[in-house]
């Protein structure tokens, strides 16, 4: 195995850096600064950020089949021509919880967009709980609704075998699988395959590599753990210089680099101090496992 190195590549200091996403055509990183209601874009060639400032908090970010980006914003899907910085309203969900917002979201393998919803957070995963729904946006625009009492909607992905699709409910500190049909979206015999442990704390983003092996990012766990999720067993422990890990995802050339965004939001100076790199973007190489590229929204 080649050495683990992991470096800052964009010290931000974003107060909930999330749903990072790897953009092929712009050698570039996605992401979103959900409470800073910021769509951001790290270049891997000019090692700039760019960004976008929207009008909600903005919870994931998207590629589309037609061009440009998809995000959630607050209780709504939109779409986000990029050049343009013009944000469009696709359609709303959870129209009589105005408490509620969206959190992650990731696009499935057929171009469907799911992403859940949560209440707004009194403090760092401290809110009113059940309050969230998880959704999907179809490529013809429509919504389905596929189970709701979640408190913190939170890391997706599916199967290389596109049979199963996992899913993070944060406070429930599990991972779980569901059966999935890729014809139709559906899901269904839910089951947990993973429970965390204390040093591990809160699950948050998540991400599949080539070998089927998910990664997680455990929120004030300072790490992101990768996961067997046929035996339930974890396999690897990578630690970061900051506590607030929120997710994570493979890009790159060659999708051998990981990408791991991270929070400082609930941090007073003193731990600020001796975590100065806290909302910062992260860059793991050798690893020696490779992601999968993300889906592009098809509507």
């Amino acid at each position: 195995m080649s050495a683990i190195k992991i470096e800052c590549v964009a010290s931000e200091g974003y107060r909930i850096g999330e749903s990072p996403v790897w953009d092929e055509k712009e050698s570039a990183l996605l992401c979103v600064d959900i409470t800073g209601r910021k769509v951001c874009r790290w270049s891997s060639v000019t090692k700039q950020v760019q960004a976008i400032s929207v009008d909600a908090p903005v919870s994931s970010v998207a590629l589309r089949k037609s061009g440009g980006y998809v995000i959630t914003l607050g209780t709504r899907f939109a779409a986000l021509k990029w050049n343009e910085q013009l944000v469009t309203t696709i359609t709303h969900v959870d129209k009589d919880k105005p408490n509620n917002r969206f959190n992650d979201g990731k696009v499935d393998p057929a171009g469907r967009y799911f992403a859940g919803t949560m209440a707004e957070e009194i403090r760092p995963a401290v809110l009113e709980r059940h309050q969230g729904s998880l959704y999907s946006l179809h490529s013809d625009l429509s919504v389905v609704k596929h189970f709701d009492q979640v408190d913190i909607s939170n890391g997706l992905d599916w199967s290389l075998d596109h049979k199963t699709f996992f899913y993070i409910d944060s406070l429930s500190y599990s991972v779980d699988a569901f059966d999935y049909d890729l014809q139709t979206g559906k899901i269904g015999n839910r089951r947990s395959i993973y429970k965390l442990e204390k040093e591990e704390s809160i699950p948050d983003g998540m991400c599949i590599d080539t070998e089927g092996k998910l990664w997680v990012a455990c929120y004030d766990g300072g790490r992101v753990i990768r996961l067997d999720p046929e035996t339930g067993k974890r396999l690897q422990t990578v630690k970061l210089p900051v506590d607030k890990t929120t997710s994570c995802c493979f890009g790159g050339k060659d999708y051998s680099e990981m990408y791991v965004t991270s929070a400082s939001d609930g941090m007073d100076k003193e731990w600020l101090s001796r975590q100065p790199q806290a909302g910062g973007i992260f860059k793991i190489t050798g690893l020696g496992v490779k992601g999968v590229p993300p889906y592009p929204f098809a509507g």
